[in-house]
């Protein structure tokens, strides 16, 4: 009888850089002739002036649809109509995890390539086969997971340098769950939401991931919120995007994104980001592991500094709320 084996996965190509945007319209180029971008109309005011001086530069026809909030199941159905109705050939998100979540579902059930262009470094959902779909109200629906990674992903440091800072702060408290994940997947001999065990080269990701942002994420807040691309800077977005990406999807995850998951049918939470409701669960799952005392007590300090929640209060939630909770 055959095993499980060890799977890693990534991305075709990853791009990162200050100024990529205006390249997007190149790297496109190698993969389609009819693109379509996927944003909101905020995103969009951010990077409309760049994405069409470098389109025209690459010759390629800017066609751009709106997305609301949440990446609901009738947004990808709708979006995969229109992707039949023009014949686009590449679908690309642009802006936050759930535009770009949106645009990795409908490209799948388009039969379509697909790209990510997240906005801000506040997630690790570019990177990744996997989409979260929501409900209409914004609580989780379902994981949908395709059979490839994105074709590219691209990031543009000067955009994140620009973004508000909160979001930088949940990426770091969504990559800082990738490590304690990953061990705990490697510990258990669980498998990961690739359907494989956990390689050796994605857990080794994590541990960088964690290591980078211990290091560089006060400098980097900092450098958000002076609006500068500095080392620093640079090194938490590739922990958060790229190292995050990888390091959960090839090194498993854990107790912590599932808390994540619960949290999000509680209707306190949904004014919270991502990774706020992650570091809570990332905390929790400590203490459920019989993490060292010294361990726990280090990670509260640290991203309590750095401005994540670790407690049900901070997310809204009080012990008399036992319906949500339960």
């Amino acid at each position: 009888m055959a095993t499980t084996p060890d799977i890693f996965s990534s991305p075709s190509r990853y791009i990162q850089g200050k100024g990529a945007i205006h390249e997007l319209g190149t790297h496109l180029k190698k993969l389609g002739d009819n693109p379509l971008l996927v944003s909101d109309d905020t995103v969009w005011g951010i990077v409309e002036k760049q994405l069409t001086d470098g389109f025209k530069e690459a010759d390629l026809p800017l066609t751009r649809v709106g997305f609301e909030r949440f990446a609901t199941a009738k947004a990808v159905d709708e979006l995969t109509e229109k992707i039949k109705e023009n014949d686009h050939d590449i679908i690309v998100g642009v802006g936050g995890g759930s535009a770009i979540d949106a645009a990795k579902a409908a490209g799948y059930l388009a039969d379509i390539k697909w790209a990510s262009v997240p906005t801000a470094a506040s997630s690790d959902a570019p990177t990744s086969t996997l989409a979260v779909i929501y409900t209409e109200d914004g609580a989780f629906d379902e994981y949908r997971f395709y059979p490839k990674n994105p074709d590219l992903v691209l990031i543009d440091t000067q955009i994140v340098a620009g973004a508000p800072v909160e979001f930088l702060i949940a990426g770091i408290g969504d990559a800082l769950a990738t490590w304690v994940e990953a061990r705990a997947a490697a510990r258990g001999n669980g498998t990961t939401m690739n359907g494989g065990h956990p390689t050796r080269a994605g857990g080794a990701l994590a541990k960088l991931c964690w290591d980078i942002l211990w290091e560089h994420s006060f400098a980097a807040i900092d450098s958000v919120k002076a609006d500068v691309v500095t080392p620093a800077l640079d090194a938490v977005v590739e922990a958060n995007t790229l190292l995050s990406g990888l390091g959960f999807e090839s090194g498993g995850l854990a107790a912590a994104h599932a808390i994540h998951d619960g949290l999000t049918a509680a209707d306190q939470t949904h004014g919270l980001t991502h990774g706020q409701k992650v570091n809570v669960g990332t905390c929790a799952q400590l203490i459920m592991e019989g993490a060292d005392a010294e361990e726990i007590e280090d990670f509260i300090a640290f991203t309590t500094k750095v401005g994540l929640p670790n407690s049900l209060t901070e997310v809204g939630l009080s012990p008399d709320d036992t319906e949500e909770l339960e």
